[in-house]
């Protein structure tokens, strides 16, 4: 039997998730909170909420928040919608103490290897003519612009996390539909990368990937952490090594053909995070108005 409310008795329970930076991840979440019973649960990869519509949450939600937790992602219990002087919901969670001075310090230090990588693995790109490095520094630009806002959007509302990832979301769009449609030009020209500089590069940002990591072990709070923190590090890595792979048939081809490939595939996996977090945003930023629309005066 489902533990999932009916709409005439559904009442909503509202959770921060910790460890999610991508579509996949809230696609993971959703399908580990519906195999404990509860059917309607939404997660924002915008905002990094996580919506629950349940009968009975004295009972079920502890399901959830093992469900969740077992899988590698923190759950913060945010407090009851309120609407502020603006209409925003106020939904600082109850326990903020894993979100320390110090934590922002490694947080600080992940958004500056990541962004400053990002960019120099750009101009990588550029000077060796690789389209799949290019697209493998928007991987470092997203991942860094995404645990900025976060650092930045601690305490803030929905609305206003929304509102933030809606900008983000249009602007790493753009940046991976430059790359995509670059890359389109490059199948026409067929100018062949430069192996050794790419694969240079690519071997750098592996390196860059791990000290990434490093500032924020001393800072986990339990085996769910770690995962998370270990699951971002790995799926980077996996960028990494097939740039890396893609260098090495570049050379021994000596054809543009893997660079290519691999640049699209990385291109279009980032543009579909990009909308997902823009479509996300939207569906956050309505249900917001909405609320202010239907409380009381």
């Amino acid at each position: 039997m489902t533990i999932a409310a009916s709409a005439h008795d559904a009442e909503t329970a509202r959770y921060r998730v910790t460890g999610m930076d991508c579509p996949s991840c809230a696609a993971k979440i959703e399908k580990a909170v519906r195999s404990v019973g509860v059917d309607e649960v939404k997660v924002s990869t915008a905002t990094q909420i996580m919506t629950l519509h349940v009968s009975d949450p004295a009972s079920c939600l502890p399901e959830v928040e093992r469900a969740v937790s077992g899988i590698g992602y923190r759950l913060d219990r945010l407090d009851a919608p309120e609407t502020d002087t603006e209409g925003d919901i106020d939904d600082l969670p109850k326990d903020l103490s894993h979100i320390t001075p110090a934590y922002k310090r490694a947080l600080w230090i992940v958004v500056v290897l990541n962004v400053g990588y990002g960019i120099i693995e750009m101009f990588g790109g550029f000077i060796s003519g690789s389209q799949a490095l290019k697209a493998d520094a928007l991987d470092f630009l997203g991942d860094g612009l995404i645990t900025f806002l976060g650092i930045l959007a601690i305490g803030w509302s929905i609305v206003w996390r929304a509102r933030s990832a809606l900008i983000q979301g249009l602007f790493l769009g753009a940046l991976g539909l430059g790359v995509l449609v670059n890359t389109a030009y490059r199948v026409l020209v067929q100018q062949q990368p430069e192996a050794e500089l790419m694969g240079l590069f690519a071997l750098v940002a592996l390196v860059v990937n791990v000290v990434a990591v490093l500032p924020l072990l001393p800072h986990r709070t339990g085996d769910a952490n770690v995962r998370a923190v270990w699951l971002f590090s790995r799926n980077d890595a996996i960028g990494n090594a097939a740039v890396v792979v893609a260098a090495g048939l570049v050379a021994w081809t000596g054809t543009a053909w893997p660079d290519l490939v691999v640049a699209a595939v990385i291109a279009g996996l980032f543009l579909q995070s990009s909308w997902s977090i823009i479509r996300d945003a939207r569906s956050d930023l309505r249900e917001a108005s909405s609320t202010r629309r239907s409380a009381p005066a």
